[in-house]
């Protein structure tokens, strides 16, 4: 007899945090959109796993490619042009272009590198590591995650569950949206997970 594969998702420790989102964003009626690369789909998949996303969840949009990019997130030949890896102010700009074109309260940005390789020069990647930034109408709030692994699978979870709780964080109040139209390095939260 063949084992039983588990399609449990998300996962359990995911569970409590997708509740408290929900909850935040239900409470005000605000909407979300996602515009993911590295995360694979895998942010709005968690979020489309609570009962009732359609309340607030408008869209995901995995902008892994360049293509893709200036396809659905707004990329002009300067981004492309100027592209050397992922950045905080290049990962709010993807977000803001996508809440823009979704019409919605908040949207969710990331973009990084989760190994085992990464591109060479010119292009900045380092395995494991990640820009995340939340964007509304009123500002934005970003966040670097380096795991310090290379190991692509675990790295695509813990962007996930990063991305979430800047997320969280932000509809709890627990970080402050900064109102200048482009982050500042200096102003950018690190996280080592």
């Amino acid at each position: 007899m063949e084992p039983t594969e588990d399609y449990s998702f998300p996962p359990v420790s995911f569970k409590p945090l997708l509740t408290e989102i929900s909850g935040l964003l239900r409470s005000t009626s605000s909407t979300l959109a996602v515009a993911e690369t590295t995360t694979g789909g895998l942010v709005s998949a968690s979020l489309l796993s609570v009962s009732g996303a359609s309340k607030f969840f408008v869209g995901g949009a995995t902008v892994y490619t360049t293509k893709s990019r200036r396809t659905w997130a707004g990329w002009t030949d300067e981004n492309l042009v100027n592209y050397i890896g992922p950045t905080p102010e290049l990962v709010t700009e993807l977000a803001a272009n996508v809440r823009e074109q979704m019409d919605v309260t908040y949207c969710i940005g990331e973009s990084g590198a989760t190994g085992p390789t990464v591109p060479g020069p010119p292009f900045v990647h380092i395995a494991g590591q990640t820009y995340i930034a939340v964007v509304s109408h009123e500002g934005f709030a970003t966040r670097v995650v380096n795991t310090g692994v290379a190991d692509r699978e675990k790295n695509m979870m813990a962007f996930t569950k990063a991305a979430l709780v800047l997320l969280r964080d932000v509809l709890a109040g627990d970080v402050k949206l900064e109102q200048q139209c482009r982050p500042d390095s200096k102003s950018t939260e690190a996280t080592k997970l």
